[in-house]
């Protein structure tokens, strides 16, 4: 975790315990440790002055020597220089602790409107007075924009900027295999083991940015982090120029029926990803050299210019709260991000210096420290 966010995700692991057993549903959540390990001296020194900072926010890791991460990571393919370890981290299930989740607000009287999307915000006197929808409009004096990939979109005719791209990234779930380890990190890919004894499979970072106009209008702050990360990170042009949240057809319509016309963003797995996902894997960990593929994904990662999420009041428009950018951190600090962007909107005492996660940073010339992804 990047310095920024260790205080929201010492609060969201907690919060993952709570929510199991507040909605008493089993989220998939398990405190099983998470290991990573490499073969670079200079990336084990940058862990070791992680483990003095983690330590300020009481946050329990150990970096492992050669013969320690050796014994955690067995009959892996390199000889690793050394590794880190945080024993009470976890992992959780998406497939379950989403809709777990949604019917624990439910049960508590939130109402969730599915198929409905939100329009636009109407104004009075500069605050928030209510939300135009498919269904018809609600009346509120607040609002929580949560809308992923589609924020900045959703906020522009109120003016609002928000730097924000769309990284499409990819996943895969294996068939049930034998158990190496319930989460590890190499430089190769991850592998974290489900309750089924599949495991998600995934290289980190890896990507394809998508030349679309919004990635274009936002070049300029996100020419840093693309520099950095050129290794990982292939251009191109896809069906995302032509529809979606960053397409011509967002920039240049005023057309507020937009949101409907492409309700969920569910592109392809990129299937070049996907072989070296699995080529990868293979070759770290001999063990799953037979290892088979049940399914792959895709989806849209939505970053910020230093990949770390936006949970922010909105300067200018009272009532109005944006949490987005979770830069592919979203849902390990989801708890936190949530419970954080709830104390904002009914402007509570928050939980964590909000301060790092302000939109204005973006936008008022400060000058941007980049997380890892």
């Amino acid at each position: 975790r990047d310095r920024r966010e260790l205080p929201l995700s010492v609060i969201s692991m907690r919060l993952w315990d709570e929510l199991t057993r507040d909605i008493n549903r089993d989220l998939g959540f398990r405190r099983c440790g998470l290991v990573y390990a490499t073969h670079d001296e200079a990336v084990l020194a940058g862990w070791e002055r992680w483990r003095e900072v983690a330590r300020e926010y009481e946050v329990d890791t150990r970096v492992l020597s050669r013969a320690e991460v050796a014994e955690r990571v067995p009959e892996a393919r390199d000889k690793w220089v050394g590794g880190t370890y945080s024993d009470r981290d976890g992992k959780a299930e998406p497939a379950l602790a989403a809709p777990a989740i949604a019917d624990g607000a439910r049960a508590l009287g939130a109402t969730i409107h599915q198929e409905c999307a939100a329009r636009a915000l109407d104004l009075a006197n500069g605050k928030i007075a209510g939300v135009h929808t498919e269904k018809g409009y609600i009346r509120t004096s607040a609002v929580l924009c949560a809308a992923g990939a589609w924020s900045s979109r959703f906020l522009r005719p109120l003016g609002i900027s928000f730097p924000q791209a769309s990284i499409r990234q990819t996943a895969l779930r294996s068939t049930p295999t034998i158990n190496i380890g319930e989460a590890l990190s190499t430089p190769y890919c991850t592998i974290t083991r489900r309750l089924d004894g599949s495991y998600t499979l995934a290289i980190s970072g890896k990507a394809n940015l998508e030349i679309t106009p919004q990635a274009i209008r936002y070049s300029r702050e996100f020419m840093p982090q693309f520099l950095r990360r050129l290794k990982n990170v292939r251009l191109g042009i896809g069906q995302s120029f032509l529809s979606g949240p960053d397409s011509m057809q967002a920039l240049l319509t005023s057309n507020d029926r937009i949101f409907e016309q492409n309700r969920v963003l569910d592109p392809p797995p990129l299937k070049w990803l996907v072989s070296q996902v699995l080529e990868s894997v293979r070759k770290t960990f001999p063990q799953l050299g037979d290892i088979e593929i049940d399914s792959a994904w895709g989806g849209f990662v939505d970053c910020t210019p230093d990949a770390v999420p936006v949970v922010s009041q909105v300067d200018g428009v009272k009532g109005l709260v944006l949490a987005a950018g979770c830069s592919g951190h979203g849902f390990g600090l989801g708890p936190g991000l949530g419970y954080l962007a709830a104390e904002l909107v009914v402007n509570d005492t928050p939980c964590v210096d909000p301060t790092p996660f302000r939109l204005s940073r973006l936008v008022d010339g400060s000058k941007l420290d980049i997380a890892a992804i």
